[in-house]
C-alpha cells in the first residue's frame, strides 16, 4: 500500500462527507462487479489498517485524561472501529446448491473422536 499523504487542511464533518459520498459512489459505479467491489473493500480495508497501524497509533494519548475522553468517545459514538469479513456460509447462502455441497463436504472430512466429539481429519 502507498504511503500516507499528509494535507494540512483542517479535518471537519465536511471532509469526511466528501469521502464518504467519494466511496459511496465508487461502490454504486462497480455494483454489477463483485469482483471490483472487492477490490474497493480490500482498498479500505487495507486503508483502515495502515492509518490504525501508523496515523491512530502516534496519535494514542499520553495521559490518562486524554485516554479517558477517548474512551467515553468510543463508548459514546458507536464504539471501536471494525471491519467485519462476510464468512464464506453467509457468502453461499445465495447458492442453496453450493451450501449443501460444502456441508457435505466438511462432513465427510469429519470423524468422531474417542470423546465423541466430531473432529476434522
Amino acid at each position: 500500500m502507498s504511503e500516507l499523504i499528509y494535507n494540512p487542511v483542517e479535518p471537519t464533518e465536511a471532509d469526511l462527507q466528501v469521502i464518504s459520498s467519494l466511496v459511496y459512489k465508487a461502490a454504486y459505479q462497480r455494483k454489477a462487479d463483485s469482483v471490483q467491489l472487492l477490490a474497493l473493500l480490500r482498498l479500505l480495508e487495507g486503508l483502515h489498517q495502515e492509518i490504525r497501524d501508523t496515523l491512530f497509533q502516534a496519535a494514542l494519548p499520553s495521559s490518562r485524561h486524554s485516554l479517558y475522553g477517548l474512551l467515553r468517545d468510543i463508548e459514546t459514538h458507536g464504539g471501536w472501529p471494525y471491519i467485519h469479513r462476510m464468512k464464506l456460509h453467509d457468502l453461499l447462502q445465495n447458492y442453496p446448491e453450493f451450501l449443501e455441497e460444502a456441508q457435505n463436504m466438511m462432513f465427510d472430512r469429519e470423524e468422531i473422536s474417542s470423546d465423541g466429539e466430531l473432529t476434522p481429519e
